[in-house]
This record gives structure tokens, sequence and C-alpha cells, in this order.
């Protein structure tokens, strides 16, 4: 393994603003605190989250700048702080970062020996970044969210994204009886039944809820993944049947969340008694929490060695580039997960 310098490039960004705020500059390697592990990145994930908070639009926690931004991180152990026994130098690691603190747009990131997972021999670096926010996300929202049960219906908004695209494929191995996916494109449609949906959707073109609706027989979905603009949110509440069950993952403008579901009611768009809450990770930060997110990830981790889930990786960008990347995302030009490679 190459000797870690004292400096490293990484991307921060010194104001919000458009992508444009984000340079690559030379910064310090991190210092290693006990029971920490210095990890050389060779993937960092990019997800919508990071775009919003660059922006400066309504991302929940503080953002002290300068700021790197990146909570998904995929590479080699470079350097073992005091009191961690459980990695060595040299082993592949993948894992998420507090998001309290600067992320992993870096060379190099300090995280604590416990947050980092055994990264497998056969999964690429890039591939896993796929299968940590966006693939626990589906993964327990789908399970502990909806609590899709064998046979349900199920309509996931945005199915051709990183998250979306896994979502699709994990409710099929939960035994989905129905799995319907929208997106805005011709070719995004062609991904999501490539992945396995019994049907795709265009929620760009009028009268998409209906013919969602349709694949279902009239009857609405059971459960749905909903993510994208209000407009379209508001729409799919109205292809629920009654007790549906809806899990908002998040959105394309901070306002798009604050849905009137009274308005909704009066418009028709709410049927019988759907329960509808929002999703996160956050219940599943704290320590308590973290078996439960490892039996969670060996699930992902087998069903991909099982080649039953495909992480979809179609957008790597070199670190320097992290701007073109966010731009993309913006642009809505993006299928799959998006990779920073430094």
């Amino acid at each position: 393994m190459p000797e870690t310098g004292t400096t490293m490039r990484a991307v921060l960004f010194h104001r919000k603003g458009d992508p444009a705020v984000l340079a690559c500059e030379d910064v310090p390697v991190p210092a290693v605190p006990p029971g920490h592990v210095l990890v050389r990145v060779e993937a960092a994930g990019v997800n919508f989250a990071d775009v919003v908070r660059r922006a400066g639009d309504g991302y929940p926690v503080p953002t002290p700048l300068p700021y790197t931004l990146g909570t998904e991180f995929a590479g080699t152990v470079a350097r073992l702080g005091d009191q961690v026994d459980q990695h060595a130098v040299g082993d592949r690691v993948f894992g998420l970062v507090d998001p309290v603190t600067s992320g992993c747009y870096a060379e190099y990131v300090a995280v604590p020996a416990m947050a980092a997972y055994p990264l497998p021999d056969w999964l690429d670096p890039a591939d896993s970044t796929a299968l940590l926010v966006q693939g626990l996300t589906a993964f327990l929202a789908l399970r502990d969210g909806v609590r899709l049960a064998e046979g349900d219906s199920v309509l996931v908004l945005g199915a051709a994204g990183g998250l979306g695209s896994l979502a699709v494929q994990i409710a099929r191995e939960l035994r989905a009886g129905l799995v319907v996916g929208a997106a805005s494109t011709p070719e995004k449609l062609a991904l999501i039944t490539e992945l396995g949906a019994d049907d795709a959707v265009n929620y760009s073109e009028p009268g998409w809820v209906e013919r969602a609706v349709a694949a279902t027989g009239g009857r609405g979905f059971d459960t749905a993944l909903l993510a994208g603009d209000r407009e379209v949110i508001a729409g799919a509440l109205g292809a629920m049947a009654p007790f549906g069950r809806i899990r908002l993952l998040g959105a394309n403008d901070p306002g798009a969340l604050v849905v009137d579901f009274m308005a909704e009611m009066g418009a028709g768009r709410l049927s019988a008694n759907e329960t509808i809450g929002f999703f996160t990770l956050t219940h599943y930060a704290s320590p308590a929490m973290w078996p439960e997110v490892g039996v969670a990830m060996r699930t992902l981790l087998e069903q991909v060695r099982g080649r039953t889930l495909s992480p979809v990786v179609r957008h790597r960008f070199p670190l320097a580039e992290a701007a073109a990347a966010h731009r993309q995302i913006e642009n809505r030009a993006t299928t799959g997960k998006v990779v920073l490679i430094p």
C-alpha cells in the first residue's frame, strides 16, 4: 500500500449554492482518533441529499463551512487508531460516516472502526456504495416501513434511480405479488422492466396514475415508496388501495414533502384508511440499532452474491468532477448510483 502523506485532495464548498461552489483542494489528511481507522477511499457515493445540502435547501442537519460532502465510502484501511483490533492495515472496507462531520468526497476519510464493514473480494467498491444509504433505505423501508407482505402490490416512484432500482429488485426478493415502477423517460422505463418490475409507467405523461392502477386490476396498490416532485407524490396518493401503506423517502424540493392531506382528501386522491409516513435511516443510526443494520447489510450482500440483486452503477466521475456529478443529478440525467472515484 502507498505511504500515507500529510495532505490529500478533497472536494469542499465554502458557501452554499449551485454545483460550481464545489472545488477540489489540498487539505490535511484526517487525524485518526482512538477507535477509528483511516480509509483510503476508492469510491464515494453521491446521493440527492448531498445536492440538497450543498444548495442549502432545507437539509435537516447544520452544515459547518467549509464542508466536505459524502456519507458513503469504500476503500482500504491505511492506518489504525488506538484500541482497534477488528481491522488491519490493507483490509478492504465500506460503510457510512456521520453526516454531522465532514464526509467522503476525499482521498482519505477517518471513520469509527465499528462503522467499517468488511468489503468482500468479489464486490466492486463502487457497487458496494449503492448498498449503503440507498440499499439499506430500500430494504428497511420495504421490510419495516410499509411492512411488505408476500403477495402485496407495490408502487415505486423514481424506480430507475439509485434507491428505486434497488427497491424494485428487493420487493421481488420479499415476494411482492406485483411491482410497478414509475420514472420520467422511455430509457428509464426500459431499465425498470429489465430489473424485474411487472410494469413501468411514465409519470411525466397525463394519465399515468390510471395506467399504474390498471396494472393492479383497478384495485390500487397495497404499498408504495414515494419520492419526486410534489405533483407526482400527490398524484401517487390516488393510486392506493384501501388500507394502503405509504412511505415518503425524499423529494426534489423540500416543499414536495409538505403535502396537504386534507386537500388531497377533498381532491379524491386518498383512499380509505391509508397509512402515510416518512422513512429515513435516522432511527437506525443509534449504536443500539447497529446490529440490526448489520443483519440487513448481510442480507443485501447475500442477495448480490446470489445474483438476485444487482447494483446499478452507471455514472462514475473523477473526484475533481464532483460538480458535474451534481449537475447530472439535478438535471435528472442519471440512472442508478452515482459514484466519485478519487
